[in-house]
């Protein structure tokens, strides 16, 4: 589908005026920076400032300098619907773009890009894209992986300019495999294995690797702040960190559990965010989009899911949304079954789960690890932990109910409590209806899966004899 707009059309559609282009063309008022920092597959409960172990001292400094959210959260836990929201200010369904390896169908999407370039913004990304089209994210694009250098120039280039920069940096750690950083910080036989894990010597080398990969993060992070600091924007930009969806490691990515979809987010703005400060208000990643236009000056429009949270950086509320969504799409994903769709509604206090085919398997890339394959030879010599954590993977009923607030890790399902019969209706009552808003069919949207996602586009067969190979191999 083509994706092309007139100048004055795109203006009409972002709601930018010329007459806030002029200005900031003009250079007044100075509007701020914008430094967007991404995490890969790294769950929010292992960062340092969340109490995790992961040694990221400058990403905990983040927190120290501003504002920490300790209740964000985004609609998939998987790596490309994720970026689309966030890009676009949109639901994946809504979008197109809810299957991983996927890109933005839905005709007419102002992404990131186009509305703050509308607006007098330099944008460009640099590191994993897993985006696409190039016309609805036109992003100036950096070289992957990160680079110094090439964000210092990008960042020269825009002030010699006089525009305002929005710079996203989006890491590839700590995305398995998991060969980069000093594993010597790391004791494995000390480490707290999450609640659930059998515990084996595979399970905690993994979780050694992949906390030392996240330490390389915390270096990423560190060269950029320094670099606002080397050109003298560090006062003029608003910085926001991001954890992303969680490890591949079991029962977080590929998951609706809030190891899964909850992140890490973190907001420094000197002068405008309060330093040191925590803030509970629910927020999404369709969220930021929209905040970001706050910040600029610039108009959300109709067609955004999110809403700006603005007044929460400004320590106006402390509140912003009482239910937050998600969905999973298994179909398609690398070493998955042939189709395993999840949605779920999360408030305050509560989450509530649906599985469209609880008896149908569920398998993905985090079933191929060697931790969980070491889980299955525990299994089988007799460790009841390891069977127990491997039937709470893979067997699953449709309804899941949990109290989040006392049981943080989803492990005792609340579905059959007769005392919160009231509750799970409200919360299935709001899951409904956002599927309805977004045109989510259910199962019959989990099997159009492949039609969005572009290799098989690309070639329909592909599709089709991964669909046998599957039956075949029940």
């Amino acid at each position: 589908m083509e994706f092309h707009f007139s100048f004055m059309r795109l203006l009409r559609l972002a709601g930018v005026s010329l007459i806030v282009i002029a200005g900031s063309l003009a250079g007044t008022p100075a509007r701020p920076n914008i430094l967007l920092m991404i995490a890969d597959d790294f769950t929010h409960r292992d960062v340092g400032c969340y109490g995790g172990q992961a040694y990221t001292p400058t990403i905990d400094s983040l927190a120290k300098d501003g504002l920490k959210f300790t209740r964000c959260f985004q609609a998939a836990p998987m790596c490309s619907p994720t970026r689309h929201s966030l890009y676009t200010g949109m639901y994946p369904i809504k979008t197109g773009a809810y299957p991983n390896h996927t890109f933005v169908s839905r005709p007419n999407t102002i992404s990131m890009a186009q509305r703050l370039q509308a607006g007098g913004y330099r944008v460009a990304l640099s590191g994993k894209r897993h985006i696409g089209p190039e016309d609805v994210l036109p992003f100036e694009y950096l070289p992957d992986p990160l680079n110094g250098k090439n964000h210092r120039a990008f960042l020269r280039s825009a002030l010699a300019a006089q525009q305002p920069f929005c710079l996203v940096l989006a890491s590839h750690n700590p995305h398995s495999p998991w060969t980069e950083g000093d594993r010597s910080r790391y004791d494995a036989a000390r480490l707290r294995l999450p609640p659930g894990w059998a515990d084996t010597p595979e399970t905690r080398e993994d979780f050694r690797n992949y906390l030392a990969e996240c330490t390389v993060l915390d270096g990423e992070v560190a060269d950029a702040l320094a670099m606002l600091a080397e050109t003298g924007t560090e006062k003029n930009t608003l910085v926001i960190f991001l954890s992303e969806q969680g490890t591949s490691l079991p029962r977080a990515k590929w998951n609706l559990y809030d190891r899964g979809i909850q992140s890490a987010c973190l907001v420094r703005w000197p002068g405008h965010v309060a330093a040191g400060a925590t803030t509970a208000a629910m927020i999404e990643y369709v969220d930021i989009l929209p905040t970001l236009l706050a910040v600029a000056g610039l108009a959300r429009t109709s067609d955004l899911d999110g809403r700006s949270f603005l007044p929460v950086l400004q320590g106006q509320t402390a509140d912003h949304k009482e239910f937050v969504f998600a969905q999973y799409t298994n179909r398609g994903v690398n070493n998955g079954s042939d189709h395993y769709g999840i949605r779920s509604v999360r408030s305050a206090q509560y989450k509530y789960i649906w599985n469209f085919t609880p008896r149908d398997p569920y398998a993905n890339a985090s079933l191929q690890s060697a931790t969980y394959k070491s889980w299955v030879r525990a299994a089988a010599a007799g460790d009841v932990t390891a069977r127990t954590a491997i039937t709470r993977l893979l067997q699953r009923p449709e309804v899941e109910f949990y109290d989040v607030v006392a049981d943080p890790e989803e492990m005792s399902n609340l579905a059959a409590d007769p005392s919160l019969a009231r509750e799970r209706a409200r919360h299935r009552e709001q899951l409904d209806g956002w599927m309805l808003a977004q045109g989510d069919r259910g199962q019959a949207t989990e099997m159009e899966a492949l039609l969005h996602m572009k290799r098989y586009v690309e070639d329909p067969g592909q599709g089709a004899a991964e669909g046998k190979k599957k039956k075949a191999a029940k």
